[in-house]
């Protein structure tokens, strides 16, 4: 009696470790679930049951998609891209803007506000895209700093949207003598290159802002200029062949004219005679439309030494003459210091001017 009672336990006990085994083998999560089941200890914290839950969440996540870890595993070691062009129009551009020159900025709010995306110097160059053209932006300057701090509060934001690899270079005439804008710009032209291999150059006066940046400051197949409807000729072009404000050129273009004259001496005359020199090298003029070409100008009085001469409108007749020996070939010019904020590369350079 009693072997048979114990024979029937082993059987029971050996058919419940099947059972068992069975429900194991159909829910291999069960025990672990079991084990994860959020209970309080002594001290109220759950952590060591969600441990083990996360362990668990891991070990499905391993286990369950293999798919994801496989995608992983093959990701490209490097994720850098190829850019490609610039697009043109830039997609960014705001068309007609409202310009309101606030008195009261600083430089240094400025440069807080306006260089974070800028290289030493006043350089950029897209992020994300490659520019068509490397541009200068020559600034002939003296005593301006008024106007300078509008100039660049403005124009980097329009430059960076027009998608522009370029850089501003500021020349400031040292001294007291009479002012030659045309010259300064020459040397712009050449200390601009000593920096970078531009091929395009705008030649811009720092108290000229556009009023629609879809104006694009780059270069044309032909000589551009930009400032063709300024607010002091009330939004109209002064005269036919008038090329003052701002103005581009490729660096073909700029040498095929041999540069611009270096004896306008005061104010007035250069800039017809920079258009002369355009047309007697068979070239033409072209410009944007009067209504994106709008520009204001920063009020101001005319500089110290930079008088009207009566001497240089006669110079005009003699320009097909001269141009050949007047020029970028015949430019004499000493630089006294270089600096690079971080807004603008500003050069320093003694003209051999004579005094007033």
């Amino acid at each position: 009696m009693m072997r048979k009672l114990l024979t029937f336990l082993a059987a029971f006990l050996l058919l419940s470790l099947v059972s068992f085994a069975g429900v194991l083998l159909y829910s291999k999560d069960s025990f672990l679930t079991f084990l994860t089941r959020p209970y309080p200890v002594a001290n109220g914290n759950y952590t060591f049951s969600w441990r083990i839950k996360e362990v668990q969440q891991l070990s499905v996540k391993e286990t369950k998609d293999p798919k994801v870890n496989q995608e992983t595993i093959h990701m490209p070691a490097s994720t850098n891209k190829t850019l490609g062009p610039c697009i043109d129009p830039p997609p960014n551009l705001l068309g007609p803007l409202r310009v309101e020159f606030n008195f009261k900025l600083t430089l240094e709010e400025v440069r807080k506000e306006i260089s974070r995306p800028l290289q030493e110097g006043g350089r950029y160059k897209p992020p994300d895209c490659i520019a068509t053209q490397k541009v200068a932006i020559i600034i002939p300057f003296r005593n301006r700093h008024e106007h300078l701090k509008h100039w660049l509060y403005f124009l980097h934001p329009i430059l960076m949207r027009q998608q522009l690899d370029y850089g501003v270079y500021v020349i400031n005439q040292d001294g007291e003598g009479v002012f030659n804008r045309a010259k300064l710009m020459n040397v712009g032209y050449v200390e601009a290159l000593k920096q970078y291999d531009y091929d395009c150059f705008v030649f811009s006066d720092v108290d000229l802002v556009p009023l629609d940046d879809r104006n694009i400051y780059k270069c044309f197949d032909n000589p551009r200029h930009l400032a063709v409807a300024m607010d002091k000729f009330n939004f109209r072009l002064p005269y036919k062949t008038y090329f003052g404000g701002v103005s581009s050129l490729f660096k073909n273009q700029f040498l095929k004219i041999n540069g611009f004259p270096n004896t306008y001496w005061g104010w007035g005359g250069e800039d017809d005679d920079i258009y002369n020199r355009i047309v007697f090298r068979g070239m033409s003029i072209s410009r944007p439309d009067s209504e994106t070409g709008r520009y204001k100008m920063i009020k101001h009085n005319r500089d110290l030494h930079n008088e009207a001469n009566p001497k240089n409108p006669d110079k005009l007749r003699h320009t097909q003459r001269s141009m050949d020996k007047d020029g970028i070939n015949s430019l004499k010019y000493t630089v006294k210091e270089i600096v690079k904020d971080a807004l603008y590369t500003f050069i320093t350079v003694d003209i051999q001017a004579p005094a007033n």
